[in-house]
């Protein structure tokens, strides 16, 4: 596995992602300017974000290849992000509580995935994430 996409493979990840910076933006404008949107956009506005950036990091998962681990962790985290979508755009429906509190136990199970090292693989500085060798004592 590289530790860097080159840019034809991280295109569409990336495009995705623009557009979920993109909505945040109109997202944000709601929260400036709400009589200039419909009654009920908010819903539909918060819930948008978080769909797409659950897509666009499938997206970036499938292209980089990870192992089977590192899939099944990334599939988790962008269910969780789909579930908190859901609460969003159904706020007042009655599932809402449990969409919400679903994402909530897969957002913990994925920062606990993190805390206890699985799956052991190689870092990927390019996820943010930093990296000290422990034999380099730099």
């Amino acid at each position: 596995m590289k530790a860097h996409l080159d840019k034809t493979h991280r295109a569409i990840p990336v495009i995705l992602g623009g557009l979920t910076l993109a909505s945040v933006v109109i997202l944000l404008f709601w929260d400036a300017f709400p009589a200039f949107f419909p009654k009920d956009a908010h819903n539909t506005l918060g819930a948008l974000p978080l769909a797409l950036i659950a897509l666009a990091y499938l997206v970036y998962q499938t292209v980089r290849r990870p192992g089977k681990a590192e899939m099944f962790k990334a599939t988790l985290l962008a269910i969780a992000f789909l579930l908190w979508g859901g609460n969003q755009l159904w706020a007042d429906a009655v599932y809402a509580t449990l969409l919400n509190d679903l994402a909530i136990a897969l957002f913990v199970l994925d920062v606990f995935f993190v805390l206890i090292g699985w799956p052991a693989s190689s870092p990927d500085e390019s996820f943010a994430e930093s990296y000290a060798d422990p034999a380099d004592p730099a």
